[in-house]
């Protein structure tokens, strides 16, 4: 799937709701230093596994801080969504993220909490809660693909491609999915049991 980019205008950015650059000065062991860095929202990611079909489901978007760097954009990601719904816990945001861009409802009670890392350290630091759940083709609802004029794709990546998949240089991935797909690998049985 590939959308139609054009128009492109890149301006100053002064009223982000998402982020915030600033610049931190400190002296560390008697130098005097200055970090220019961006606060940004929190995150949730979960590793979505497709036991019918032992595949991962990994969405496929346009992202245009990489579209500047390679002149395509597309990267491969892990289904998430920002922390920005004021009122719903982070089990409840991952639930709508799997919906939105995947297509398949699941229950937070379904979810097993991985991981909490920190993602972009030298230019946000923003926390990424990891979580796995298993779904098959019964929990699908909707053909996904996001919501407020998002365009995702899901892709179904099946455990005996992932090693290439993840050694392949010509498919923009994110560290987040090679460290799902890496855990998933070490976790599960192809018949979708926790190791």
């Amino acid at each position: 799937m590939k959308t139609d980019i054009r128009d492109i205008c890149i301006t100053q950015c002064v009223d982000s709701p998402y982020i915030k650059p600033q610049r931190m000065t400190y002296t560390e062991n008697g130098y005097q230093k200055a970090w220019d860095f961006v606060q940004s929202l929190d995150s949730v990611a979960i590793i979505l596994h497709r036991i019918d079909e032992d595949a991962l489901v990994v969405v496929r978007q346009f992202r245009p801080p990489v579209f500047l760097k390679n002149n395509d954009g597309y990267t491969y990601e892990l289904c998430a969504g920002l922390i920005d719904k004021e009122g719903k816990s982070i089990r409840e945001i991952a639930v709508e993220e799997v919906l939105e861009e995947c297509g398949y409802a699941i229950d937070s009670e379904d979810l097993q909490e991985v991981v909490v890392f920190h993602t972009s350290v030298g230019t946000s630091g923003a926390k990424q809660y990891l979580f796995y759940t298993q779904v098959e083709a019964s929990h699908k609802r909707t053909d996904g693909g996001g919501v407020d004029g998002e365009v995702i794709e899901s892709i179904l990546l099946a455990r005996e491609e992932m090693d290439a998949f993840l050694c392949d240089t010509s498919i923009v991935k994110t560290p987040g999915l090679g460290f799902g797909i890496l855990w998933f690998l070490r976790h599960t049985t192809c018949k979708g049991m926790i190791k």
